[in-house]
């Protein structure tokens, strides 16, 4: 069966997860990724409080780490890699570990740097999102662009699967974005609990801190395609670093590159981390194709019994 693994972004944390994980690959989940972070992985985890966990510096790591061990728990049950894989926001990078663009250890750094330096550029403005159902991808970028005209600070953050937008910008252009919904044709906008506006101009502070730790690492080739969020296209061992520092600024065009990778004749699609947000957007936006979930090990056994290996 050609299959792509998808791997999930931040707002998939919960406390207690990875319990299991962190039984079996202790010295990864804990000695290489205390070393790394400087706090308790295992810690934040599955104690939290969730305030904690939900930090964008801890949040990120944690859910990158949990899903690159998912990532192997299944390779080795598998045993033939996927056809393609795919990662939501920070999820891009555990995808390009998965194929090997870089060690595990590199990118739990990389993706480090990326948090802390997206929570000190949110710490510069108040902003947020707010996810808009019921509205085309084009009413969305129009409203938006409407709204920066006006003298407004708002954009189109996430494209993530038919009906399913989210918007971000500062706070007061978000406020107005929910309170004006019903009459700029959206039915219905929701604030989302996260703490700033992602995938934006505002992120630009962080962007150059990220280039700063890109440009010292090695990119390896790919042992399969990785689909970029910013293009929705695979990305080249070249343009990896340009990828990644591109993505923090632009939108995660997640449903056209679910549409894309079906539309290559990817059959089925499995989402490998906590939660199941991936495998929701999935199965949106890749009607007909089968969708699983392997967010703990008992899962990952019933997707490689599924798989057929």
């Amino acid at each position: 069966m050609r299959y792509a693994v998808l791997f999930p972004g931040q707002g998939s944390q919960r406390v207690g997860m990875g319990a299991d994980l962190f039984e079996t690959r202790s010295d990864r989940l804990v000695d290489v990724a205390d070393r790394v972070l400087g706090w308790s992985l295992r810690e934040v985890c599955l104690d939290g409080p969730e305030e904690r966990l939900t930090a964008t510096e801890h949040a990120q790591p944690a859910l990158y780490a949990l899903a690159y061990q998912l990532w192997t728990e299944l390779s080795e049950r598998v045993g033939h890699p996927p056809v393609a894989a795919a990662g939501h926001s920070l999820g891009e990078y555990t995808a390009l570990a998965a194929a090997g663009a870089f060690p595990f250890e590199t990118g739990l750094g990389l993706v480090d740097r990326r948090a802390r330096a997206m929570a000190d550029a949110v710490a510069r403005v108040g902003s947020g999102m707010a996810a808009l159902l019921g509205v085309s991808d084009e009413m969305a970028e129009r409203v938006a662009a409407d709204r920066r005209l006006e003298g407004g600070r708002l954009w189109v953050a996430n494209l993530n699967a038919p009906g399913q937008v989210v918007a971000a910008g500062a706070l007061e252009d978000i406020g107005w974005l929910v309170g004006n919904a019903r009459d700029l044709g959206i039915r219905r906008a929701i604030q989302l609990d996260v703490a700033g506006a992602f995938h934006t101009p505002l992120m630009e502070p962080a962007r150059s801190k990220l280039d700063a730790a890109l440009a010292g690492v090695q990119i390896r080739p790919l042992a399969f395609p990785v689909w970029a969020n910013a293009t929705a296209r695979p990305v080249g061992k070249g343009d990896v670093r340009e990828s990644l520092s591109r993505q923090i600024t632009a939108p995660v065009r997640f449903g056209e590159t679910i549409r894309g990778m079906a539309e290559a004749g990817i059959e089925a699609f499995v989402h490998v981390g906590p939660g199941d947000v991936t495998a929701g957007l999935a199965r949106r936006a890749a009607r007909g194709c089968r969708v699983m979930v392997a967010s703990s090990i008992a899962e990952v056994e019933g997707v490689a019994d599924g798989l057929g290996y």
